[in-house]
């Protein structure tokens, strides 16, 4: 009987990057609780099990092989690791923050994939999922630099999925827009409020609501789904629509 099944299988050998991180942390321990074996990479300082500077090439793929020789080979990897720190607005914009912005949230995903693409090839169901955000595709006033580098993502997301679907590799994106994570909930409830006013939903995402959208992709039921992008946002994505009431 075909496997069905919404979660990876037990064993599924899967390296997640920002695992040091709220979302990244929450996905690797449901990784976990489903039977999948998880390797973390982070920042140095942080408490993930392979710890690197992803914007550094070298650094970056001597990470990927460290992490695949803890698990044996590999099956899926999950780029979660990103930064949101500079804001600016467009036309004060420092071109080195906008580059490193690229570099942090685009460039070092396309590094990690490069780098286990060997590895993911003679892995079982192998699959990517990145990380992209609502800022990709409704803009990011004061975030120029992330919001272009995650529609970065979303175009990365793409190609890999044509050129690799060859090598029996999927490749996905998930879009999320307002995360419960600890950054968003120390904003300032005005702030938030601000920020919900354009969620028809009225709420922020819970960890888990992502978590599961990454569980599938990676899940033998989404086993012909490739070059997608899942947009999580309490429908912010439909405009004055959404808020009808």
């Amino acid at each position: 009987m075909p496997d069905w099944s919404t979660v990876p299988p037990a064993g599924t050998r899967i390296l997640v990057t920002g695992a040091a991180g709220g979302l990244g942390r929450a996905l690797s321990g449901a990784l976990a609780e489903v039977g999948a074996e998880v390797v973390g990479i982070d920042l140095p300082g942080t408490d993930a099990t392979v710890t690197a500077d992803l914007t550094d090439d070298d650094s970056a793929r001597r990470a990927v092989a460290d992490a695949v020789a803890r698990l044996g080979g590999l099956d899926a990897m999950v780029g979660a690791a990103g930064v949101v720190d500079t804001i600016h607005r467009a036309e004060t914009f420092p071109p080195a923050e906008f580059r490193g912005d690229i570099e942090a949230n685009l460039v070092a995903q396309f590094t990690v994939a490069q780098a286990a693409f060997p590895l993911l090839q003679v892995g079982n169901r192998p699959s990517i999922v990145f990380f992209s955000s609502a800022a990709a595709q409704d803009g990011l006033p004061g975030q120029v630099g992330y919001a272009a580098a995650k529609a970065g993502v979303l175009g990365l997301t793409r190609s890999l999925a044509a050129e690799w679907a060859g090598a029996g590799i999927r490749v996905n994106a998930v879009v999320p827009g307002l995360v419960a994570t600890p950054k968003v909930l120390a904003l300032p409830s005005a702030v938030r409020d601000r920020l919900l006013a354009s969620v028809p939903m009225r709420r922020v995402a819970a960890l888990g609501e992502v978590v599961g959208s990454v569980l599938y992709l990676l899940s033998p039921a989404a086993g012909y789904l490739t070059g997608q992008a899942l947009r999580l946002d309490g429908g912010s994505g439909l405009g004055q629509a959404g808020l009808h009431r």
